[in-house]
Parts: C-alpha cells; sequence; structure tokens
C-alpha cells in the first residue's frame, strides 16, 4: 500500500513506502533534466525529452513509474495546475487587442477545423463517439509555451505575425479549456446531448466570466496590500494558493480544475507582483511540471503504439492536426503578412493536447492505441514545427528578449549556444 493510501486510512506508511517514492521521483527528476537538456541541444523543446524519460520509466521498459499510483497521479494533477496557471499569468489579453481581429479569426478557425476534422476522421476509422470527441479535442489547442519559444528562437516573437500566433493560441488555450469540460461531462455522462453540451458550456464560460469580473475587481487591490511582506517567496505561495483555491471552486462548480487555476493566472497578471510570482511558480514548476509529463510518457504502451490501429489513427490524426492549424493561419485574408507562418506555429499541440489525452485514458473514454495515436499526434507536430518554421521564416537583426515562465517550464530556458537548424533565407 503506498503512502497516501496508508495515510488516507490512518495508518502511516512504512519505510519502504517513502523509500520507494523517494527513489521514483529521484529517478524522474533525474531523468527528465536530463533527456530535457538532451532535447534541447538538438533543437527541439525540453518537454520531449520528458516525454521520453517517463516512456523509459514506464511500464513498457524499466517499470519505475506507475502512472495510477494515487501519490504520481496526486504530484501529476498538481503540476497540470500550476502549468496552466503559469500560462493564465503569461497571458496579456489587453496586449492582444491589436491584432485582436486575426487572432480570433485563426484562433476560432485554429479550433473548429481540427476539431471537425478529428472526429470524422477517428469516427471514419470506426471508432466510438466519445474515443472520436476526445481525439478531435486533443487537436483543438496550440502550445503557448512551444510556439513561443520557438518565434523567440527566430526572433518573430514581437512581429505581427507572433503577436497573432499568440492571441490564437491563447484563444486556442481558451475555447480548448471549455472543450475539456464539455468533453468531460460527456464521458461522465456516457452520451452526448445539446442540453448536457449547453449545459457544462454554460458552466464552464459562466466561471470563467464570473471570476475575472469579480476576481479582477478584488483581488489585484488584495495583491497590492502584499508588497508590505518581505517574506522571502510568500507572494508566489499566496498566488499558488489562491490559484487551487479557484481551482477547487471549478471543480465544485462542475467545471474543470484547469480552468480555474488558468482563470487564477489571468487574473494576477495585471498585478505588479506578476513576474515576482511567475518566477516563483516557475520554481515550483520545475518540480511538478516534469512529474506530469513524466506520467503521460509512462502512461505509453509502446506495443499498442505501434499497432496497426495506433498507426492509422495516428497518422490520420497528424494530417489532420497539421492541415487544420496551416488552413487556420490563412483565415484572416486581409491580413498581409507572413500566413503560413502563422499557420506552422499554431502546429505544436504540447502540453495541452497531452492534459486532453491523459483525461481520455484516465476515464477510460479512450483505448490504449487511441491514447498511443493522440501521443504520436503531439510528438510529430511539436517535433515538426521546428525545422519547417526555421525554413519559411527569415531571422531579424533585432535581438529579442527571451521569455521567462511557461516556456522555460515546457521548452528549457534560452540559451547562448545551441545547435540551429540550417535557416533559408526567403521573403515572407
Amino acid at each position: 500500500m503506498n503512502a497516501l493510501v496508508a495515510t488516507a486510512l490512518g495508518a502511516a506508511p512504512s519505510s519502504s513506502d517513502v523509500s520507494r517514492l523517494i527513489v521514483t521521483l529521484a529517478a524522474i527528476i533525474l531523468a527528465t533534466k536530463l533527456l530535457g537538456e538532451a532535447a534541447q541541444w538538438i533543437g527541439q523543446p525540453a518537454v520531449l525529452g520528458e516525454l521520453v524519460a517517463g516512456v523509459l520509466l514506464g511500464g513498457s521498459v524499466l517499470r519505475m513509474i506507475d502512472p495510477r499510483d494515487p501519490v504520481i497521479h496526486a504530484i501529476a494533477e498538481l503540476g497540470v495546475l500550476v502549468l496552466l496557471f503559469q500560462i493564465g499569468l503569461h497571458t496579456n489579453l489587453k496586449a492582444m487587442r491589436r491584432v485582436g481581429a486575426a487572432a480570433a479569426t485563426v484562433g476560432t478557425a485554429g479550433v473548429a477545423l481540427p476539431f471537425v476534422g478529428g472526429f470524422l476522421a477517428v469516427r471514419a476509422l470506426g471508432l466510438p463517439t466519445i474515443p472520436a470527441l476526445v481525439a478531435g479535442a486533443a487537436l483543438t489547442a496550440t502550445s503557448i509555451g512551444i510556439s513561443a519559444r520557438m518565434l523567440g528562437d527566430l526572433r518573430r516573437l514581437h512581429t505581427p505575425e507572433g503577436q497573432i500566433v499568440l492571441g490564437a493560441a491563447v484563444l486556442d488555450d481558451v475555447i480548448g479549456l471549455i472543450i475539456l469540460s464539455v468533453v468531460g461531462g460527456v464521458i461522465v455522462g456516457g452520451r452526448v446531448t445539446v442540453a448536457g453540451v449547453a449545459r457544462t458550456s454554460g458552466i464552464a464560460i459562466g466561471f470563467v466570466v464570473v471570476a475575472l469580473v469579480v476576481g479582477g475587481l478584488v483581488v489585484p487591490r488584495l495583491f497590492g496590500r502584499l508588497a508590505m511582506i518581505r517574506s522571502s517567496g510568500a507572494v508566489g505561495l499566496i498566488a499558488l494558493a489562491f490559484a487551487l483555491a479557484l481551482s477547487w471552486l471549478a471543480d465544485s462548480s462542475g467545471s474543470a480544475m484547469i480552468i480555474g487555476a488558468f482563470a487564477a493566472g489571468l487574473i494576477l497578471h495585471p498585478t505588479p507582483q506578476r513576474e515576482e510570482i511567475e518566477h516563483s511558480m516557475t520554481s515550483i514548476g520545475h518540480l511538478f511540471v516534469p512529474v506530469f509529463f513524466a506520467s503521460v510518457g509512462a502512461s505509453v504502451d509502446l506495443r499498442a503504439l505501434t499497432s496497426p490501429e495506433a498507426l492509422a489513427t495516428g497518422s490520420a490524426l497528424i494530417a489532420v492536426g497539421v492541415a487544420g492549424k496551416v488552413l487556420a493561419g490563412f483565415a484572416p485574408w486581409w491580413f498581409d503578412g507572413n500566413k503560413l507562418l502563422i499557420g506552422v506555429a499554431m502546429v505544436p499541440r504540447g502540453e495541452v493536447g497531452l492534459i486532453f489525452a491523459q483525461m481520455g485514458l484516465a476515464s477510460g473514454a479512450i483505448s490504449a492505441e487511441v491514447f498511443g495515436a493522440l501521443m504520436l499526434m503531439v510528438v510529430v507536430t511539436t517535433f515538426l514545427t521546428p525545422p519547417l518554421l526555421s525554413r519559411i521564416s527569415r531571422r531579424s537583426t533585432t535581438e529579442e528578449q527571451a521569455l521567462g515562465g511557461i516556456d522555460d517550464l515546457v521548452s528549457g530556458p534560452q540559451r547562448l549556444r545551441r545547435p540551429t537548424l540550417p535557416v533559408r533565407r526567403n521573403e515572407d
């Protein structure tokens, strides 16, 4: 019996339980950091190395991680909340208004096209409605951390194209989180009804609206008074407590906990202490977020991943996922910039796609084969994007300041020296 269950039953955990947990966490930390570092040195985001670390430590290879273990699951869930809180903190809704129309068009198309295409593709392969919904939902969101990091590396983050990508990615995540709540409600209910979808959507949207309105009026003022607190790290921990409390409120209202964490980040973004909070969350996230990615990797059954069903489904999802996002980049027809760059930058699914896949597997809505197909889609779309972007983008001579926070957790910190892929110079 593991330590968490033993404690819940009123019994003290045995030394063997604690020792096993310590060894597991040590293995996760070492493997994710080393392989994350290796991924960065070959020009890929650290999250891919962390996923590979989870696969190696999971049941398919070394059998050191059981993602169903309550302790590992609880730590991974905290990692998800920290990650979504960071995404919210990193989201400046006011700054996105400058490219609002184009970003909204790209974001909406970038959700609708992959979702519908993924659903239809999976249904065409003979799978039931619920797995098709999960697969379509996993194709909707764009990884803000990975996209921001790649655009920063190419010196394109503060261009109109870069701002449109960030704005669209934010919208993708907001709509994606709502879709996650809807799909989660459908999974629990076991069937799709218009009333059920409308109810779940209303709860999710209503919670975000109420949280942003009420929290936006009250919370910044309260955090303004925290300037008198001199204890190191106190503001960051109070912010984390606020995010966890809002996550609990979201769960209690019938929505998803990650919506609460995301809303907490949006509320705290305009506060004077945002940079301090983000620095604290990055430090905390360096422990919890890799555990989430490793637990996702550990859930992969390599035999299921190489099955004909997984390969066929994964290939279809990759094709739909890439095509849907690239086409979305061309949706704002009035924009005169590099639409192909926008579309390709929207391709990586990264952490948000993994959250959808993990939710579907944990709830029993999808099989190991479908989960393997989703993992294949996430990995391929994330690997595919950097070389494609480097070929269609022309490096600027203007140096940009490296982003911190969320992209540090997903992509790894910027380096002064790092191998880069060759760039073909052409005109936008």
